[in-house]
């Protein structure tokens, strides 16, 4: 019993491949008197055509991975693409660096542990990138004794 037209209407009409469509081997006479879109949807109907549901690849493992890049993760030099700079942009560096550096230098100004001039001149050194950090001003003010009131 041939019943090739059967099944591509049927598959046409649930709009899945041929292979999803199943028929039922006891009504396959009726299966075959149908000719007519219309005919194939009530057979449908009455379940005397199976459509199976196709197998779609699952977003499972896809949102748990996207959950975890959200907390931070996954973030490993085996998970990037281009160089450092293409993450954080040399100049965004820079900002962050000389933005933390002047306000040390101005609340060293604010508590009178820096003379103006000294202040200036710490200033216009970290403006030229000369100091590395916080931390190398730190150093470099006291092995220049350039606190005004012995204290840090």
């Amino acid at each position: 019993m041939k019943l090739g037209l059967q099944k591509k209407l049927a598959a046409k009409i649930a709009g899945v491949g041929i292979d999803k469509v199943k028929f039922n081997p006891d009504n396959l006479k009726d299966i075959k008197e149908a000719l007519t879109k219309s005919d194939i949807r009530r057979l449908i109907k009455e379940g005397t055509i199976k459509i199976e549901q196709p197998n779609n690849t699952s977003r499972f493992h896809a949102r748990k991975i996207k959950i975890q890049k959200r907390k931070g993760r996954r973030t490993g030099p085996g998970s990037r693409k281009g160089k450092k700079t293409a993450r954080k942009p040399r100049k965004r560096v820079w900002i962050d660096k000389i933005r933390v550096q002047r306000k040390f230098l101005k609340l060293l100004k604010s508590k009178n542990l820096l003379t103006s001039k000294n202040y200036r001149n710490l200033y216009l050194k970290s403006k030229s990138g000369f100091f590395r950090s916080r931390r190398h001003i730190k150093t470099y003010i006291t092995e220049q004794g350039l606190i005004k009131n012995g204290k840090k």
